[in-house]
Formats: structure tokens, sequence, C-alpha cells
């Protein structure tokens, strides 16, 4: 198996069967259509269009560039024309750096993907189509689609090779159809701690400050209890950093016998 791939889960990509076609058109190289195929299967799509690649197809240079995207490599459909590739589609969105004169709706990928959903949702069958990696689209197959993405990047410095727009735009249809949380706390083996193990391990913390006479002022010290709870709660400590905690307090106060160090063996009676 390699790094990153579920054989069980990949067989659920391959039963689930959704989400847009992706077009490509002209493409030149294998390489790029294996990083193509390859982006589209890390967000589970994987209907593969291909318009009269350059350099024909089967193409080993798409097998050794995909990590093992075969699911959607062996599925390619060919086509010699770009009416042909989005014959049975009932919306296609087009991705170009520059909308050249034409009157078309520019959205961003993240917009598309909305759209996109609430087509699929509806019964429609949607397309995705991408241009050769020189050129990009030409006017008559953008002509062709309904919608344009715009990826808004350094304008400066916004080239995309054909993996990378394929993977962003493929990107954004798969988050926007996830319960992602966009943030968590990866605790290994342990678990979060409760509120209950917070609180034992505060009135720990607190008493023992209290025996040294930390708290000089007694009228401070509610507003200075509060500041290190506060600080402790922020740490989204795990029960066993709780206990290791209880551990480092007890060794503090002395009530943790200290082992005794191991006789050097230069000390060694001789």
């Amino acid at each position: 198996m390699s790094s990153g791939t579920n054989k069980k889960l990949l067989s659920k990509t391959q039963a689930d069967g959704e989400g847009p076609a992706v077009i490509l058109i002209q493409p030149q190289m294998g390489e790029n259509i294996g990083a193509c195929a390859r982006a589209m299967l890390n967000c589970g799509l994987t209907d593969l269009r291909l318009v009269n690649p350059r350099d024909g197809w089967p193409n080993e240079k798409a097998v050794s560039s995909s990590a093992g995207a075969t699911l959607v490599l062996d599925n390619v459909k060919l086509f010699d024309s770009t009416e042909a590739a989005i014959a049975d589609l009932h919306k296609v969105y087009s991705t170009a750096a520059r909308v050249r004169d034409l009157v078309k709706p520019v959205v961003t990928a993240r917009e598309a993907a909305a759209e996109m959903r609430a087509h699929w949702d509806a019964g429609r069958k949607i397309g995705l189509m991408f241009g050769p990696e020189r050129t990009g689209l030409v006017n008559d197959d953008i002509t062709l689609t309904d919608t344009l993405i715009s990826i808004p990047l350094n304008p400066g410095f916004s080239s995309l090779n054909l993996g990378q727009a394929v993977l962003l735009v493929a990107y954004e249809w798969w988050i926007a159809g996830q319960e992602v949380e966009d943030r968590y706390l990866h605790t290994g083996a342990s678990r979060p701690a409760t509120k209950a193990e917070m609180q034992n391990l505060f009135e720990h913390l607190e008493g023992e400050l209290d025996l040294t006479g930390f708290y000089t002022h007694p009228d401070k010290r509610p507003s200075m209890i509060r500041n290190v709870r506060n600080t402790l709660q922020r740490c989204a400590m795990t029960e066993q950093e709780v206990r290791t905690f209880h551990g480092i307090l007890a060794a503090l106060s002395g009530r943790k016998k200290q082992r005794k160090p191991e006789p050097d063996a230069g000390d060694a009676e001789g």
C-alpha cells in the first residue's frame, strides 16, 4: 500500500462514481495526464476524458506519474473533438488565464464548487475543461462552456501546470461536499482531558502555590488563579499530560522520593 492510500476506501470511491468529468483538451505530455489523474483521485473524481492527446493513448509516462491512480487511467475516454467529449454533459466549466473578449460569467473555484454541487444534486452532469499546457484553451472551446473559473493567485506569477490546476478545482469540489473539521487536536494514544480532570489539576496546583506563599497579596489571589487556569486551558491538555503535570507538582513539592544516583564505576572500592 502506497503512502496516503487506503484500498478499502478507494473501492468506495469507485462504487460512488460521483463528480464532474475532467476534460483535457489536446494534452501534450503523458506525465501531465498522470498528474491530473492523481489529482482527480485525491478528490474522488474518476471520469477523465482526453481530446486528441498529442502523444496518443495509452501512455506509459502517464501511468508512472499517476502514483497508482489506475482507477482513473484504466477508464479514460478518448474523443476526437471537444463537442463529442462534452455531448452528454449539462453544465461545463472551463479554466482560462484570460477571458479573451468573450462575454462569460467568471467565478472562483470555490464559488464554482458550490454551483457544481447544486447542479449535481439536481441531477445534472458536469464537466471541467482544461486546455493544452502551452497555450491553454482557445476561444472555440471556451465558447462551448457555460462558466469560466478564475483562480486568483499572485498577479505577478500566476502560472500553474496542468496537474496543479486540476487539483485546485477538484479540491474545492471535494471539500464543498465534506463535513471537515477545520482544526482539531491530534492526541495520539491519549485523549483530551475532561473538565473534572482539569479542575483537579487546578486545585492541586493552587494548593501547592498556597503552601509556598506564592499568593503574597490575598486580594489579588482570585485574578491570579483565573489567569493561571486560563493559561492551562489554552494548552488543550490530554489526560496523559494532566497526569504528568500532577507528577511534576509532586516532585517539586518533595513528596516523590528522589532516586539515588547509581555509584560511578570509578568510586568502587578497590
